[in-house]
């Protein structure tokens, strides 16, 4: 299927005109029914056939025996049936040359057969249709009035500026139902995504006028090149992404020889496509829906913003947030004297003019204080956002102070004003209303609110587009596993190794050790070991012949005689630099603390090849080891350009080597005042 003729498909699908509701059912409750009663809340009014042989009429409605009998080629095709009807069904619906449909049904085998789901597949691409699903609940454009769901949602669907795509029906449900600040251009529950993929849906998102923000809920990366060539596009637009991800990356499962497998195989691909294109992760959906609300206001933080301002009317919630906010790196901005002269005039004896603010005292006077204090913060050059962070419960003498300061400081300043509730069941909900429809965000929760907060902080700063990704060259000689052969591989791409030499002899050891100059290194080159220090197959800082020779001994008699010589390498910070397969992303770069610390610390930057020197920078700056790396406690800093240099050099490797290889782990990369040198390096290539 051509990208053209998917567009066209994907559209006829979402802009249905119309649809042909096959398995339509006069049960009551049933799929069909509901089908039926769905699609007929459409406000576009699509053209409705109803399938199904086993009826006459449903409701007065007549009904057709199969997708031949209909009077026009369908724009979409509803599934309500069996699993083991589907593949007849859509075969049908390809015959009839229907653009596109929605199987509702999970497209579990039929007894006897396998890889029903792969001809579901074939049909729809030989024919040209787009699919939503299988094991979805469909989608509703909202943009364009269009329900293609079995299932009961609200009616009206609240409009607004998110497009959702989702991997989950529940959640698509769960959302299309919140009582919040924020409505759908789209939605869509996309299943297994057989055919059209969540990129297709954000591609299409992009295009309407009412879609600002958008929102995706996956557990698997099904179109890489697709997925990051729409991201490119958002990132572009300067359209929020909010992401959240379930489910580990398959990156590095079967790599448990490779320490950068092992390091990325949490979450690795969603970490670096999030940090490629500025997606904001969320890590559960009361985060998402407060990210939603906050970036669906339409306020953003001023560039020259450090931070936020909060207003409590308590001293222990006031603590409490701030403990909080530095849990979360979300920081407060520092007030300037004529701030603090401002909140000092109008706040009760005792009670301080910091951020964040208390101002509870003795009751008096509660809107127009609280109005004030929040108008000062947000007037502060540094505050970037301003929360009231109250409870907002129901108030039963009929006190609407709360609400009435918060609109009234929203009136006055350009900058974004929420409400931060610390208690989501005690929400006042007709008070939220209210400011929600005045443009006030309400955040149900202190700690999902400030990691919102934090999400429109790091909005301000987005990142440079990434380059596009490189077609694969292959190898340029044979892969060598490791070894002087490797060392010579990363040399090509601008990596400073050691110098070595292999030896399978006490003699060609020495030889080797005499070539090199002493003091040297020998450690095991047995096939099978792919982590030589834990096996004591590393010994260094061997000063001469004697020595030199005792340790191939050693080695030779436990764990066989083929080792490897090298020079010895200037002290200096030691770093783990990998390569990793993805799946659907291909060559991810993984950096973290190296030596023996590589899994203790467990650290690492994940990111996307290829990678730019100053993607590199920031990634190294990302480091818990980075203060060790800038020379911390006296000790000399080491060239981060050099080193910046060899994780280039590396992605530029990896975008060669393309398919061929699984993973390469370089670690130590030891660093110094004069430069960076792999010192070991392991490459697995990817089985045939």
């Amino acid at each position: 299927m051509t990208p053209a003729t998917q567009t066209s498909a994907l559209t006829a699908m979402l802009e249905a005109r119309s649809v042909a509701l096959v398995g339509a059912s006069a049960r009551p409750g049933s799929l069909g029914a509901r089908m039926i009663e769905e699609v007929a809340r459409s406000p576009s009014r699509p053209r409705t056939y109803l399938v199904n042989p086993r009826y006459a009429d449903i409701g007065g409605v007549p009904c057709l025996p199969d997708l031949a009998a209909l009077p026009e080629p369908a724009d979409l095709a509803l599934l309500a049936v069996p699993d083991h009807a589907l593949e007849q069904q859509l075969s049908a619906a390809a015959q009839s040359q229907t653009r596109s449909a929605v199987i509702f049904g999970n497209a579990f085998d039929p007894p006897g057969r396998t890889g029903l789901r792969s001809r579901l597949a074939a049909i729809a691409g030989n024919a040209g249709m787009a699919v939503c699903g299988a094991g979805c609940m469909g989608f509703v454009n909202i943009a364009r009035g269009v329900r293609a769901i079995g299932y009961v949602e609200p009616d009206p669907l609240p409009s607004g500026a998110v497009a959702l795509v989702t991997h989950s029906g529940s959640v698509f449900s769960a959302l299309l139902r919140t009582r919040r600040g924020f409505g759908f251009s789209l939605a869509v529950s996309s299943g297994q995504e057989l055919v059209t993929t969540a990129a297709d849906y954000a591609r299409y998102a992009l295009g309407l006028a009412e879609t600002k923000v958008l929102a995706l809920v996956l557990e698997a990366i099904r179109d890489g090149p697709g997925l990051r060539a729409v991201l490119a596009d958002t990132l572009a637009a300067d359209v929020p992404v909010v992401l959240l991800s379930v489910g580990a990356s398959q990156t590095g499962r079967a790599l448990v020889s490779a320490h950068s497998g092992a390091l990325a195989a949490a979450d690795g691909a969603w970490e670096a496509l999030a940090g490629a294109y500025g997606l904001h992760r969320v890590r559960d959906l009361a985060e998402l829906a407060d990210t939603l609300e906050l970036f669906t206001a339409g306020r953003r933080c001023p560039p020259d913003g450090t931070g936020i301002a909060t207003v409590h009317d308590s001293g222990l919630e006031r603590a409490h947030t701030a403990d909080l906010a530095a849990e979360l790196s979300v920081p407060f901005a520092s007030l300037a004297p004529p701030t603090r002269t401002r909140l000092a005039a109008v706040l009760d004896p005792g009670l301080a003019p910091d951020n964040p603010l208390d101002v509870w005292g003795t009751g008096r006077d509660t809107e127009p204080l609280f109005a004030e204090c929040l108008s000062a913060l947000a007037a502060d050059p540094a505050v970037a956002a301003v929360a009231l962070a109250v409870d907002l419960v129901p108030e039963f003498d009929g006190d609407e102070s709360y609400p009435l300061a918060a609109l009234a400081a929203a009136a006055g300043t350009a900058k974004p004003v929420v409400v931060l509730a610390g208690l989501p069941a005690a929400v006042d909900q007709a008070a939220a209303a209210r400011l929600r429809a005045a443009g006030v965000p309400v955040l149900e929760g202190t700690r999902t609110g400030l990691l919102a907060l934090r999400h429109l902080l790091d909005h301000t700063e987005r990142p440079s587009p990434p380059p596009a990704p490189e077609p694969a060259r292959g190898p340029r000689r044979p892969l060598p596993e490791a070894g002087p052969g490797l060392f010579a591989l990363l040399r090509d791409y601008g990596i400073p190794a050691v110098r070595a030499r292999a030896a399978a002899t006490r003699a060609a050891a020495l030889a080797a050790a005499g070539e090199i100059g002493y003091p040297v290194v020998v450690k095991t080159d047995e096939p099978g070991i792919a982590h030589k220090s834990d096996v004591g197959g590393v010994r260094l800082g061997l000063a001469g012949p004697a020595e030199a020779g005792a340790a191939y001994d050693d080695l030779a008699r436990r764990l066989g005689p083929r080792v490897v010589v090298c020079e010895t390498a200037a002290p200096g910070t030691e770093l783990a630099l990998g390569i990793v397969r993805d799946p659907a992303l291909g060559p991810l770069l993984v950096i973290g603390a190296g030596g023996v610390l590589v899994e203790i610390m467990a650290e690492r930057s994940v990111l996307l090849a290829p990678v730019t020197r100053s993607a590199a920078m920031a990634a190294l700056a990302r480091l818990r080891i980075a203060p060790v790396l800038a020379g911390s406690r006296g000790q000399p800093a080491a060239d981060l350009g050099a080193v910046a240099d060899a994780i280039t050099g590396l992605s530029r490797l990896a975008c060669d080597l393309g398919d061929t290889l699984e993973a390469l782990d370089i670690n130590p990369l030891i660093c110094t005042p004069s430069g960076a040198i792999a010192v070991d390096a392991l490459l697995i290539p990817r089985p045939p």
